[in-house]
């Protein structure tokens, strides 16, 4: 039997999936983080290439005409999307690939690849989880008030992921994703 090399980790926004994925990424480099399109706007701390790539709206049309993507979605008005040309070259070269994705995309790869791995990163409350990501502050009242009510939705699929970690105390939420990731 293979075992799965293509892991799909998901969370609302702003319940720590990133700094999950940070963590795990800074111990073992040799797993391969695919790294998304968007056209939203640069965030502090966002770097081209490392982050996102950031691309104009025709550019990234443009990429969904020609096939680029394994999936893509519109998300809190802005376009996402993960190039397929770089998660098949290191699934090809037996690498462990990370994704990070939306519920929506976790879907549509799960569709397509059933023989990925997704987990849930969940917040330990939904108060908790609000709490955090007003003080993330990193997006306007509008944007909190969207990412909320799509938060909602993405909280009542976490059943449909193979594995839902609660992200209460960081580090152990670091290590039951680690422990999925290395014992598959």
């Amino acid at each position: 039997m293979s075992h799965p090399n293509l892991f799909i980790i998901s969370s609302v926004a702003g319940g720590g999936k990133s700094t999950i994925i940070s963590k795990i990424l800074s111990e073992y480099p040799e797993f391969f983080f695919s790294i998304s399109c968007t056209t939203r706007t640069p965030r502090p701390g966002d770097e081209e290439g490392k982050t996102y790539y950031f691309l104009t709206v025709p550019e990234f049309k443009k990429k969904i005409e020609q096939g680029e993507f394994y999936e893509w979605a519109e998300v809190h008005g802005n376009f996402y999307g993960t190039p397929k040309t770089p998660i098949l070259q290191a699934i090809g070269e037996n690498k462990k690939v990370i994704l990070d994705l939306d519920v929506q995309g976790a879907k549509s790869v799960k569709s397509i690849r059933p023989d990925s791995i997704t987990i849930f990163i969940e917040p330990p409350s939904r108060e908790i989880w609000i709490e955090r990501l007003i003080r993330r502050g990193t997006d306007s009242q509008s944007s909190i008030e969207k990412r909320i009510q799509n938060g909602f939705n993405e909280l009542d699929e976490a059943h449909t992921f193979d594995y839902i970690v609660v992200n209460d105390i960081l580090e152990d939420a670091v290590q039951k994703v680690k422990d999925i990731l290395l014992k598959s």
